[in-house]
């Protein structure tokens, strides 16, 4: 029997369960990268209005909960996927920018809330800076149309492999 991928590559985690991203701004809820090598977030939205490009932002932490939160300026790309409607037909996208914390409009162009997306950026664990141990990803309100959206977290590269129910909490 082939060995599964949950538990001894990855554990995936809930970064934003799927909402209107037209409603507030999203905060996106903290991971830990303590027991990982690092962080893939996936991003997947739906379509939206024109002008409501959304902006997220990459945020290091010290704790859980509280603690000290700063900006994790480090990504320099990531990959795209985007179409008027999604149909698995897409290839990847790599999109360069300047290291920055945050992804204004995905794709450029000023169009990305028109389209439905999925957005991979990857955080190494030695990227956070000395004292952090947690991530969030945020989403600023899109506007007033709505445009739905969820995010997940995949811990990678786990240090210790687990069977998936006996994955520690990734708090």
């Amino acid at each position: 029997m082939a060995m599964e991928a949950l538990g001894r590559l990855v554990d995936v985690c809930v970064g934003a369960a799927p909402v209107d991203l037209s409603t507030a701004a999203v905060t996106g809820k903290r991971v830990a990268l303590k027991g990982s090598g690092g962080l893939t977030i996936v991003v997947f939205k739906g379509a939206g209005t024109a002008g409501d490009d959304p902006t997220f932002t990459l945020k290091q932490h010290t704790a859980n909960t509280g603690g000290t939160t700063s900006n994790l300026a480090v990504i320099d790309h990531y990959y795209l996927k985007s179409a008027t409607t999604l149909a698995g037909t897409e290839t990847w996208s790599k999109v360069t920018q300047t290291a920055a914390a945050t992804i204004a409009d995905p794709g450029g162009a000023g169009t990305s809330a028109e389209s439905q997306q999925i957005i991979v950026i990857e955080v190494d664990a030695a990227q956070l800076s000395d004292g952090y141990t947690h991530v969030s990803l945020d989403c600023a309100d899109v506007g007033t149309n709505a445009q739905l959206g969820a995010i997940l977290y995949l811990r990678r590269d786990l240090l210790v492999e687990r069977a998936p129910a006996a994955l520690a909490a990734s708090l």
